[in-house]
């Protein structure tokens, strides 16, 4: 009786989390990336200010603040960043619940040039989260970046157009989260089509589509993003 009364309320429990959330209203995320390199040194910064809406505007999704310092070993080709991330997570619909959460995270990236056009970024990072009302939680992430510039064979040459492309897998560390509560193994996965334009060496924009799939829900995203350098 037990069994069957667990299995009962972990069955509404998904049924109620998929229903909190229109898989066919498009969402949109606003986003700031930047870099910079420390003059004359190996060290440097980066990081990223995204506001994420589950609609196009007007229902928060998410409000991320993240920035970190970097680390280039000379001729690896490989560069270092340990950062700190600060997320609020709003509600689906018409409340204005919110709930927090900082992370810790340290991440590799490694950029590749396949022929002439293909430039390849591969990223892994380790993330430690300390999630409001949860206990201590890891996740690992693999995200494969591939830009195709069109019209010309650099992503730094100005009025340059390219396509841009990511797919990045995400998968929990710990399992359980407290209170008898446990996640899955896979956490989500990110998959993107877009286009980008450079304006100059120092500043690129994107936009385009992005899909982002869990246990619970599928929902579609417009990007907006601006890449800036200095």
């Amino acid at each position: 009786m037990k069994y069957l009364l667990f299995l009962t309320i972990t069955f509404l429990s998904i049924f109620s989390l998929k229903a909190q959330v229109d898989e066919n209203q498009t969402g949109a995320w606003y986003m700031y990336f930047y870099n910079h390199q420390f003059k004359n040194s190996q060290f440097g910064t980066q990081g990223d200010f995204q506001y994420r809406d589950w609609q196009f505007l007007g229902d928060k999704e998410q409000l991320l603040l993240r920035s970190g310092f970097t680390f280039t070993p000379k001729d690896a080709g490989i560069m270092f960043t340990l950062g700190f991330a600060n997320i609020t997570s709003g509600t689906f619909g018409d409340s204005d619940d919110t709930s927090n959460e900082n992370r810790i995270y340290q991440e590799a990236l490694l950029p590749q040039k396949i022929g002439s056009r293909f430039f390849i970024t591969h990223r892994f990072r380790f993330e430690q989260r300390f999630v409001e009302n949860q206990d201590f939680r890891t996740r690992y992430r693999y995200n494969l970046f591939i830009n195709v510039p069109f019209n010309s064979k650099s992503l730094s040459e100005p009025k340059t157009i390219y396509g841009a492309f990511y797919n990045e897998l995400f998968m929990n560390g710990e399992r359980n989260i407290g209170d008898n509560n446990n996640v899955e193994l896979f956490d989500r996965n990110r998959t993107y089509l877009g286009l980008g334009y450079v304006l100059n060496p120092k500043i690129r924009f994107q936009m385009g589509w992005m899909n982002q799939s869990t246990d619970a829900w599928s929902k579609s995203q417009l990007q907006f993003s601006m890449h800036h350098s200095f």
